[in-house]
This record gives structure tokens, sequence and C-alpha cells, in this order.
């Protein structure tokens, strides 16, 4: 038995559709808003529906090496990628953007599909408490490359 488990934050930034997902769709940005992501392999440039990566993670727990597909993308609207692991199964990392008053609404939502058991509160807490990190650092950066 498992259990399907998903979560979705958003903020508003000031730039583009585009200068949005174009920064958060390149893996290579991801150490400078992810705490835990240390070490990408991957081209320096937006990724596409096709394309692989490999991120090295920093947890709690020790080290996790996550090998990660491109599985669908929209140029300014949507980004999607997948990775398999043995702690939680299927992670599924999906970026939406849209255009509203004052910039791009950003939505990153998280999903396990198939996890063993559900997260505790507390793991979700930190997650919600992470989220809003990453979220606050793409803001600062991608609102400054865009000059605002």
């Amino acid at each position: 038995m498992t259990v399907a488990f998903e979560r979705a934050h958003s903020t508003v930034i000031g730039a583009t559709p585009a200068q949005v997902l174009d920064y958060v769709s390149n893996p290579n940005s991801w150490p400078e808003w992810i705490a835990a992501s240390h070490e990408i392999t991957a081209d320096d440039r937006p990724l596409v529906t096709g394309d692989t990566f490999h991120e090295r993670w920093e947890i709690r727990s020790g080290e996790v090496e996550l090998n990660w597909s491109v599985t669908d993308h929209a140029p300014g609207r949507h980004w999607i990628a997948e990775a398999d692991t043995a702690f939680i199964g299927k992670i599924v990392c999906r970026y939406d953007v849209e255009p509203v008053d004052g910039g791009t609404k950003y939505t990153r939502t998280i999903r396990n599909p198939a996890r063993a058991k559900p997260p505790t509160d507390e793991q979700v807490r930190r997650m919600d408490e992470e989220a809003e990190t990453c979220l606050a650092n793409i803001k600062r950066n991608v609102e400054a490359r865009a000059g605002r």
C-alpha cells in the first residue's frame, strides 16, 4: 500500500514568465536557491523534454543521488521533471508560470505519487519552511537578473 503526497507553493516575481521559467528550469541554478542541492551535472541552460541530469543532495540523513528526466515543458508556461528514488519512490517536480499584475505567479509543486507512508507533520512543516526559503531565493535572484 502506498500514499500519494503533493505540496505546492507560489510567489509573485517581478519578471516575465520566460525569465522565471528559464531560471528555474536550468538545474545549474538549483544550488543557488535549494539548500539541499549541492551538485548538478547538466548542460548549463533551461532543459527541455527528453533531457536528463544528475543532482546530489546533502540532507539530514546523508547524501542522496538523483537522476532526473525532463518529462514535459512548454516555454513560458510549465516544466516537469521526474526522478525515481529508493527512499520515497518517484519525485515529480513541476514549475508553472503565469502572467499577473506585477510580474509572474510562479508555482512549484512537488509530488510523490506512491510513498511507502505519509510524511509526518514535522516533515511537512520542514518542507513548507524550505519551500518558502526557495521561493524567496528564486524571487531575489530572478528579479536581480531582470534589473528590478
